[in-house]
């Protein structure tokens, strides 16, 4: 994610494709990760509360059955697109009704077009392909992963706009405080624009005390 103003770096990672793409997600993240297959891994996730040795279901079934409500399920399967389709459109409806968010795949999906119909959830993935999952590995459920340039850890805020991705370790209300805020000066930025008020030069740069005043004016008007 951008920094905005907490000091955490490495959270942007841009250029996916989408099946909603006029759609935004934000959610907590579950995360997971995958790894060319070559060695059985049989931990179990959530405290080994009663669930089934990973080698026994399909291991992106198993990501899915952690998922509740508002999270965003974020996969590194190494960028891996044939053979490497995490959901098609039956876990894609799982994960829907599970979280009303999405998904955030580095690597493929199936089903495009079945997806697509999902109401309610956004994927971002890096491509389509309509060979199954295979000759991978689960590695582990809600640990620290990275993808791209982007480090996500268990619990980050996700925000998925059109073709971007961040992910932040702050806490969620101050993201969205900090987010209206800068979207406040955007909007009265542009406005003052459209208006002849100021320049270009004189908004895309550290505002002077009078444009600051005439910004505080007009959030106190309710514009």
């Amino acid at each position: 994610m951008w920094e905005m103003g907490t000091g955490y770096r490495h959270q942007f990672e841009p250029n996916w494709k989408e099946t909603h793409p006029a759609a935004s997600t934000v959610g907590r993240a579950v995360t997971a990760q995958f790894i060319p297959s070559g060695r059985i891994i049989t931990t179990r996730a959530g405290g080994g509360r009663g669930r089934r040795p990973l080698q026994r279901r399909r291991p992106n079934s198993w990501v899915i059955s952690q998922l509740q409500l508002n999270d965003v399920m974020v996969v590194d399967i190494f960028g891996k697109i044939k053979d490497g389709t995490v959901i098609g459109d039956n876990l894609g409806t799982a994960v829907a009704t599970r979280t009303h968010a999405g998904a955030v795949i580095d690597g493929g999906i199936r089903d495009y077009q079945g997806i697509m119909q999902l109401n309610d959830v956004n994927v971002y993935m890096r491509g389509v392909d309509p060979t199954g999952i295979s000759n991978v590995t689960l590695a582990g459920i809600n640990i620290p992963i990275r993808i791209g340039a982007a480090t996500c850890l268990p619990g980050d805020v996700v925000l998925g706009t059109p073709l971007a991705c961040c992910s932040s370790a702050a806490p969620g209300q101050g993201v969205a405080e900090k987010s209206e805020a800068i979207a406040a000066r955007d909007r009265f930025g542009k406005g003052r624009i459209a208006q002849g008020v100021y320049g270009s030069g004189e908004i895309d740069s550290a505002w002077s005390a009078e444009i600051e005043a005439d910004f505080q004016n007009w959030l106190k008007e309710g514009k």
